[in-house]
């Protein structure tokens, strides 16, 4: 069991960039830790730091969530410990460049942790809360969700995925009077981390007004949680943008499913 009364926080791609930050600024929030990666020796390093430094207990979890057996290893803890109280689904793969033309072979790998990984913790981690009343699920998207266009297509879809099973499960759980479990999905834009160096690329190479530093895109992603925000856009500086885009989409309702075809598709 926990030894902090925040509980156990659970954050997968715990070893760089995005998840390592989520696990140091929730150790220094009192969160005990569970860290999930793939490079153990990056985890240990990681962990031993982070229980010097903040006192919690930390621990290591090997994982690749690209193979099902270690995302059902995982899955079997979310379910399983009690002492879990928040889920940061963080891990992810980046594009290598467009979707026309590459490997094919790597978009399978980028849907099997953008995706299967993210959803099967997800549901998992949102089970367990459910039983218990209470735990928070942060999902790590992207603003490519909002504007698939501009991006490759595969990376784009998986995080437009992300962004709609969020607000799915929360719905669901609204809808089944689980109010004690909260749901987040986070939004960032370019953040400065090893993502691009993984695929040959460098941040050196872009608009630097574009790129945000991760720490600050971590604080800010926090910063929306705490405000009991949904969707956390950390660049967004007016938040009433969005919620007109959710406004739109939603007065789209009444006219999404109709027991007749609309008028300009009909014959003559």
């Amino acid at each position: 069991m926990s030894t902090s009364s925040k509980g156990t926080a659970l954050v997968t791609g715990a070893s760089s960039g995005i998840g390592a930050t989520y696990a140091d600024r929730l150790a220094r929030r009192g969160y005990d830790l569970i860290l999930v990666a793939r490079n153990q020796d990056r985890l240990e390093k990681a962990a031993a730091r982070l229980r010097a430094e903040t006192g919690v207990k930390v621990e290591v979890l090997v994982a690749d969530l690209s193979v099902q057996a270690d995302v059902e290893k995982v899955e079997h803890r979310l379910r399983g410990d009690a002492a879990i109280t928040l889920l940061v689904n963080n891990a992810g793969l980046g594009p290598k460049g467009p979707s026309l033309g590459s490997d094919i072979a790597y978009h399978d790998s980028m849907i099997a942790v953008n995706v299967t990984a993210v959803n099967r913790l997800a549901i998992a981690a949102t089970d367990a809360f459910a039983a218990k009343g209470a735990g928070t699920v942060v999902n790590v998207a992207s603003v490519v969700a909002l504007i698939p266009e501009m991006f490759s297509g595969t990376y784009a879809a998986t995080k437009a995925f992300v962004l709609a099973l969020t607000q799915s499960l929360q719905a669901e759980t609204a809808k089944a009077g689980k109010t004690g479990v909260r749901f987040q999905a986070v939004l960032p834009g370019l953040t400065r981390t090893e993502i691009f160096d993984r695929v040959g690329k460098s941040f050196d190479d872009l608009d630097q007004s574009m790129v945000m530093e991760v720490g600050e895109m971590v604080d800010a992603a926090l910063a929306g949680l705490d405000q009991g925000e949904l969707v956390t856009i950390p660049s967004l500086p007016d938040p009433a943008d969005f919620d007109a885009v959710s406004k739109a989409r939603y007065a789209l309702g009444p006219n999404l499913s109709r027991n007749h075809a609309a008028s300009r598709y009909k014959a003559g």
